[in-house]
C-alpha cells in the first residue's frame, strides 16, 4: 500500500504534472512516466499518481494493473527526491504484462525522467 502522504490524488495535481511547465516525460510501449518538481514543495515528500484509462481494459484489469503500479512504486520511493510528484500512465499493452515487465518498465523509466528534471 503507498502511504497516503505519497499519493497524488487532486486532479490540479494530475495536470500540473502532465501539462504543466516544468514536466518531463519518457515512455515505453507499456508505460509514460510523468515527472515535476515543485520549489514550492522542495520539504515535502515525493508523490505519486497513476492514470489507467478504459483503453487498458475492463475494471478487474485497470484495478489489477493499478495495484502492480502501485506496489512498485511504493518500493521506489526512497529514489524519488523531495517535493517530486510523479505520475504513471499505463498505455494499453500493460494490460498484458506480467508484474515483473511492469517493475522492469519502471526501473527503467523512472532514471530516467528523474535525470531529465532540472535541479532545483
Amino acid at each position: 500500500m503507498l502511504p497516503a502522504r505519497h499519493r497524488l490524488r487532486e486532479r490540479a495535481d494530475f495536470t500540473s504534472v502532465l501539462r504543466g511547465p516544468g514536466g518531463v516525460r519518457v515512455g515505453s510501449r507499456q508505460l509514460v512516466v510523468h515527472a515535476r518538481r515543485s520549489p514550492a514543495r522542495t520539504d515535502c515528500p515525493p508523490r505519486v499518481g497513476f492514470v489507467v484509462s478504459k483503453a487498458v481494459g475492463g475494471a478487474v484489469v485497470r484495478n489489477r494493473t493499478k495495484r502492480r503500479l502501485r506496489e512498485i512504486m511504493r518500493t521506489h520511493l526512497g529514489e524519488l527526491p523531495a517535493g517530486t510528484d510523479v505520475v504513471v500512465r499505463a498505455n494499453p499493452p500493460a494490460a498484458q504484462a506480467t508484474f515483473v515487465e511492469l517493475r522492469a518498465a519502471v526501473g527503467g523509466l523512472l532514471p530516467r525522467v528523474l535525470a531529465r528534471l532540472a535541479p532545483s
